[in-house]
């Protein structure tokens, strides 16, 4: 069995560039991360190899898709399907969940 208690706040920060990212657990295309990104920097396009659930801990992040974009503000959740081209840009200093399944 596996028990730890995490504080998300310490987890990842800020001090060392653009956006840090640190993978909590994994199984296959399946995993939990957690990322800190800066005001106006930007996760270049990408796709993901599972169904994704983004859940913001902390500021502002936008998601875009092709045309579309959605804000996400503390404590919302946006969920995508895999194989899904998306950007992410932090309208602030932001700190998100990250679960693929």
């Amino acid at each position: 069995m596996f028990y730890n208690i995490l504080k998300a706040k310490d987890i990842v920060n800020l001090e060392g560039g653009k956006f840090e990212h640190k993978e909590l657990m994994a199984n296959g295309d399946s995993s939990l991360n957690i990322i800190a990104i800066k005001k106006d920097e930007i996760i270049d396009t990408h796709t993901s190899k599972a169904d994704v659930a983004v859940f913001v801990l902390d500021g502002e992040i936008e998601l875009h898709f092709d045309a579309e974009k959605f804000k996400l503000d503390k404590g919302e959740i946006l969920m995508f399907k895999k194989d899904m081209e998306h950007k992410v840009l932090a309208l602030k200093d932001s700190k998100f969940l990250l679960i693929k399944i």
